[in-house]
């Protein structure tokens, strides 16, 4: 509870809307830490709760605690999934989510900028910080989903940023995508992903491509 009143009182508000578990240590019982946390709820400090990086096998075993012990539950999940990060999330935790009717906002939503087209080779790599991030997508698969995410863009006069976003938006139970922006440039990128509607062929490329 004292993490949660330090953070009221840094973000000087009442309550939080959604706490995360950001990182779960694996040793810590679940129950004791949802307990935690149906007190957080309890007190008014905390409205919901949600959870990141936490195992398929002890994220449900989090939500079956809470649904059988009537406390809060995990309301949205927060994975590593883009379009070159895809099977780790779809395999493992797509069936628990879909199950729960979890809400997920998936992080790296752009994988340090690699999905926006800015890498496409080794030089490219020093034009940001951010740039050997990209270092381990830049392949067969990865030119390839860039490939299609120009081909894409080029059809709705968007760019590579915005389809890969849009892309993500239109999965199963995703909230929203979780994308970094350093210029308005590219702020004007993410937001415009909301006017973006891709159709089937456009997801089925993505998908192929992406695999």
């Amino acid at each position: 509870m004292e993490s949660v009143d330090k953070s009221l009182e840094r973000l000087q508000t009442d309550y939080i809307d959604f706490y995360y578990l950001h990182y779960d240590d694996e040793k810590t019982p679940v129950a004791e830490t949802l307990e935690a946390f149906a007190e957080m709820v309890k007190s008014g400090k905390v409205k919901h709760i949600a959870a990141s990086n936490i195992s398929p096998a002890r994220l449900k075993e989090s939500l079956e605690y809470s649904t059988h012990n009537n406390l809060p539950k995990y309301e949205v999940f927060q994975p590593l999934y883009n379009l070159v990060e895809r099977s780790g999330y779809e395999t493992d935790y797509a069936p628990i989510v879909a199950e729960y009717g979890l809400t997920v906002f998936p992080y790296s939503a752009l994988v340090s900028g690699f999905l926006s087209g800015k890498y496409r080779s080794e030089a490219d790599f020093n034009k940001s910080p951010r740039g050997q991030g990209a270092a381990n997508y830049l392949n067969e698969k990865g030119l390839n989903v860039l490939n299609a995410l120009d081909k894409v863009a080029e059809k709705h006069n968007s760019v590579p940023a915005t389809v890969a976003l849009a892309w993500l938006s239109a999965q199963p139970n995703i909230g929203g995508p979780i994308a970094s922006a350093t210029s308005r440039e590219q702020l004007a990128q993410i937001l415009s992903v909301t006017e973006l509607n891709l159709d089937a062929e456009d997801l089925k490329l993505l998908d192929e491509v992406s695999k």
